[in-house]
């Protein structure tokens, strides 16, 4: 069987500021597949951003369901997360899902694991998907070095940077930022 292979999303907290991006390739065996896939979406009328890695019928699954959690919870990111992560714990269909996901508003940034973890990530970096490790060192180099930048240019280098290093992640970026 043929693996799709696609994605490295990062979202970094710095300075106040909350930013999510995405690369736009998705992979099959040695070949690409599509190089503008749009993996991040905007929820509750952007208040909140999420970008998404794995399968993208899976990661749509737990789209759907993370903005049903969020209207049963009144908005709130983080109680949403955790009521996803318990469902997908409990419910063998969601446990099959092979995705991960990137969730921020303008106060936090977290990952919802493909184990049904909830995590907050350290240094307020938040990285998934084939490219993340690539773009994880880079945020962390760009935070430290160049504090300077704005939540917005380092994610953007950071997933520049994995695109120049990583075959599964390209240049074609989306990048957002959760309303206040």
């Amino acid at each position: 069987m043929t693996k799709i292979r696609s994605t490295t999303v990062v979202g970094i907290y710095h300075n106040g500021e909350v930013c999510v991006g995405a690369d736009g390739q998705a992979t099959m065996d040695k070949h690409i597949a599509k190089s503008n896939v749009k993996k991040i979406r905007k929820l509750l009328d952007g208040k909140i951003v999420t970008g998404f890695a794995g399968s993208t019928a899976d990661a749509f699954t737990l789209l759907e369901r993370f903005e049903e959690k969020l209207n049963a919870y009144q908005s709130n990111m983080k109680r949403a997360a955790i009521e996803l992560a318990k469902d997908w714990r409990k419910d063998q269909y969601l446990r099959k899902l092979e995705a991960m996901m990137v969730v921020a508003n303008k106060d936090e940034l977290l990952i919802i694991s493909g184990t049904g973890d909830v995590l907050e990530p350290d240094n307020q970096i938040a990285a998934i998907g084939s490219g993340s490790m690539f773009a994880h060192a880079a945020a962390l180099a760009l935070k430290k070095h160049a504090p300077h930048l704005t939540a917005e240019e380092m994610v953007r280098e950071s997933l520049n940077i994995a695109a120049d290093i990583c075959i599964y992640t390209n240049h074609n970026l989306v990048i957002e930022k959760p309303k206040a």
